[in-house]
């Protein structure tokens, strides 16, 4: 994938499913933008594994501290929406 396609929320459900599957009684294709990923079933584990899938997918890199910060499917988004730019901008 290009590093300049733009990341859609319904590309980290994408990613939570692969890395963790979905949860019994959690809707993953509801208004998820806001709701925790604990709330939503998944540990700091799933959300690892969900940020490297799309760090690899997408070519950037977020720190620790901003996989930390993201404490939601929204949260995440933006972080990832705003490393995508960032390489994007290296690469032109």
């Amino acid at each position: 994938m290009s590093v300049q396609q733009i990341i859609t929320l319904q590309d980290i459900v994408r990613a939570l499913r692969a890395a963790a599957g979905e949860g019994d009684g959690v809707d993953l294709d509801g208004d998820i933008a806001d709701v925790t990923f604990s709330e939503l079933g998944y540990d700091s584990i799933a959300v690892l594994e969900t940020v490297g899938s799309l760090e690899r997918a997408y070519g950037f890199s977020l720190g620790d501290e901003a996989i930390q910060e993201a404490q939601t499917p929204g949260q995440l988004l933006r972080l990832a929406v705003e490393a995508t730019a960032g390489v994007a901008g290296l690469a032109a």
